[in-house]
């Protein structure tokens, strides 16, 4: 581990001057996240996560963070808390260096794959308490600053991408991805006049922490964390995006995408086991089809951005380019998408039987 009194990545050093509580941690890169980028501080008084923030996000965000976490905290739902500056700001703006905040570390450890029906159930339990707990919240949620799981502006900006990068390798192969796209969201029209919620906004399996590694606490969920996204939406966002990554016990290419069934119906025992809200017919109905809208949102934006190459991180290491890896999720999420609309009988089963 680095220390900031000594060498290591000067970024990191300046930015942690402003909190100076954290002077003279040591530090260590995180792997993973698709947009932010992640540290690991160690001080003697405790463990904290120091994140670069992606410049697509706005300023606003934190005080969503932090008024959304107090509020939860306040029911007893576990949630990440930022900590804020000497000062007293929710985040540093180091010019060209970027924004960094820095939040406390919660104990817990993440998956990437759902393990057992036990842990899906736990984990739905512990979302449907982030839903109710925010249910009496009439509190105001800033922009976060790019259009997110807005469908029809993922459509234009796939359109768009097309337009704007007739050269880009890989544009013949987008083309003939965007119209199985167009012709999937023709088939599944938007719902309307469904309640607005405060939702998560990013409910992968690893934005959840569970009590440890192995059985029986790795089946135990114990906090969300990442709450950039914290959107009013209607439900089927959340538990649409929820279900799309725990259910999928495979990889996420085109040939490995796989649901698992019984992982649904445990997730859907737990969440709808422990919610207080009341969902009128129309809403838990919407549910249904959460996993294949989401899903199939999520290619359309990973198809826009195999050609922009700007939002998404991605592998070197696997892939030549970042076009290549988000051309490779974007099938993904088209195959998981086909996958859930085979299933939806059985996953309407698993929701209301």
């Amino acid at each position: 581990m680095e220390h900031a009194t000594g060498s290591g990545p000067k970024e990191v050093l300046d930015a942690l001057t402003p909190w100076s509580v954290l002077q003279g941690a040591g530090f260590e890169r995180l792997a993973g996240g698709l947009i932010n980028q992640s540290w690991r501080v160690v001080t003697a008084g405790g463990e904290y996560i120091a994140q670069r923030v992606h410049a697509d996000f706005s300023d606003g965000i934190h005080a969503n963070i932090q008024a959304v976490s107090s509020h939860l905290a306040r029911r007893g739902v576990i949630v990440p808390r930022l900590l804020e500056t000497d000062r007293g700001d929710l985040f540093s703006d180091r010019g060209v260096a970027g924004r960094w905040r820095v939040m406390e570390r919660l104990p817990g450890v993440s998956f990437s794959k759902c393990q057992t029906p036990a842990q899906a159930r736990s984990a739905g339990a512990l979302v449907a308490s982030f839903h109710s707990g925010m249910l009496d919240w009439k509190g105001e949620l800033k922009p976060i600053g790019f259009p997110f799981h807005d469908m029809p502006r993922h459509l234009s900006d796939l359109g768009r991408a097309l337009r704007e990068h007739p050269d880009h390798p890989l544009r013949d192969e987008i083309k003939a991805l965007a119209g199985e796209i167009f012709d999937a969201q023709e088939e599944s029209p938007i719902p309307g006049d469904l309640p607005q919620r405060i939702l998560h906004g990013d409910l992968k399996l690893s934005n959840l922490l569970f009590e440890g590694s192995d059985p029986p606490s790795r089946d135990v969920a114990l906090s969300l964390i990442d709450l950039d996204t914290v959107s009013r939406l209607p439900l089927y966002y959340d538990m649409g995006d929820a279900w799309r990554s725990w259910c999928n016990v495979g990889g996420e290419g085109p040939g490995d995408a796989r649901i698992d069934l019984e992982i649904f119906r445990a997730s859907a025992e737990g969440y709808f086991g422990a919610l207080k809200l009341r969902l009128s017919e129309a809403e838990r109905d919407s549910l249904v089809e959460g996993l294949e809208r989401v899903s199939l949102e999520l290619c359309a934006r990973f198809a826009a951005d195999a050609l922009e190459e700007s939002h998404f991180a991605w592998d070197s290491e696997a892939f030549p380019t970042a076009g290549e890896h988000n051309l490779y999720r974007a099938r993904g999420q088209l195959s998981l998408h086909h996958q859930a609309r085979e299933t939806r009988n059985e996953r309407a089963r698993g929701l209301f039987d």
